[in-house]
Formats: C-alpha cells, sequence, structure tokens
C-alpha cells in the first residue's frame, strides 16, 4: 500500500489537512487537550511556522495525492546547544502500522543531520504506545524531564537521540 508514498516538503495548502490529521489522531487517544498540539495555534499554520525558522522543516508524507501524515525538526526554544526537537508526527489511522511512520522519522533525522544537530528530542505521552515502541526501536531513550520550551505542558513522556 505504501509503495506510492511521496514524502515532500510542506506546502501552505497542506496546513488545513494536516493539522485535521494531528487533532483526529489526538481525539483517537484521548489527548484532545491544552498543553499539546491540539490547542496550539501553529498547529493550523505548520508551513508558516516552519517556513519562518532557519534550520527547522516539516515533510508530508502522501500517497496518490493524498496527504496521509507528517513531521518535522524544529529548534525548539532554549534546547540544549545541538538538539532539535522531532515534532508533530502523526499519520491517518488506517496508514500507521505500515513503516510510513518509520519513513518520516528517517527522512526528519537526515534533515537534523545535514542541519548539524547531533541529538533529537521529542515529547509524547504513555498513551502513545505504538509510536514509543517505534521511537525506542530507532534509539530514542527516555530522560527525566522536558528539555527546552515547547508549551506542551501535558507531555509526560520526554526522549532523546544522538544523531
Amino acid at each position: 500500500m505504501s509503495e506510492n508514498l511521496i514524502i515532500r516538503e510542506i506546502q501552505p495548502s497542506d496546513n488545513p489537512t494536516i493539522a485535521k490529521i494531528i487533532r483526529t489522531a489526538l481525539e483517537e487517544y484521548d489527548e484532545a487537550k491544552p498543553g499539546t498540539v491540539y490547542t496550539d495555534p501553529t498547529t493550523d499554520e505548520l508551513y508558516e511556522t516552519f517556513f519562518s525558522v532557519p534550520k527547522s522543516e516539516y515533510f508530508i508524507a502522501e500517497i496518490n495525492g493524498e496527504v496521509i501524515g507528517g513531521s518535522g525538526i524544529y529548534p525548539t526554544k532554549n534546547l540544549p546547544i545541538g538538539y532539535a526537537e522531532l515534532v508533530k508526527i502523526y499519520l491517518k489511522s488506517e496508514y500507521r502500522g505500515q513503516g510510513i511512520g518509520k519513513q518520516l522519522m528517517n527522512k526528519c533525522i537526515a534533515y537534523a543531520k545535514e542541519q548539524g544537530y547531533t541529538h533529537l528530542y521529542l515529547e509524547s505521552f504513555p498513551s502513545l504506545k505504538e509510536a514509543i515502541v517505534l521511537y525506542e526501536k530507532i534509539g530514542f531513550e527516555r530522560v527525566e524531564k522536558p528539555l527546552g520550551d515547547s508549551g506542551h505542558f501535558a507531555c509526560d513522556v520526554w526522549m532523546v537521540m544522538g544523531i
């Protein structure tokens, strides 16, 4: 099914579709609450958010012209030097478990390396079990407290990986 997968940079026209995918996924996991990307105003303007910040990028996963998810790299404020955040990695439910999330993350990791980052950081929730298993498989390890200042105070799983 993923043989027609394209991973490309976000375009302005992708904003409403990817925002809906992100919010729908959080609703599915009962994580649609304040202090998450669900209520973050930048979720509705991801193109502008990433386009305006150097060394950041958001990638869209598309199959047969349909936007099915995305993920990005962002230099979140107050992260340690050399760190960037792996952000907003979400897929439509029918495309999860097919390796697409891993392909998105690999694209983000390659981009982060190109930009000179040495570590990636991410924030998540215990309810996103499948995602956490994937993060651990590719080398992320849990840390005791949040790094940086994402504003996502509801997240309570924090992970770091050297790249």
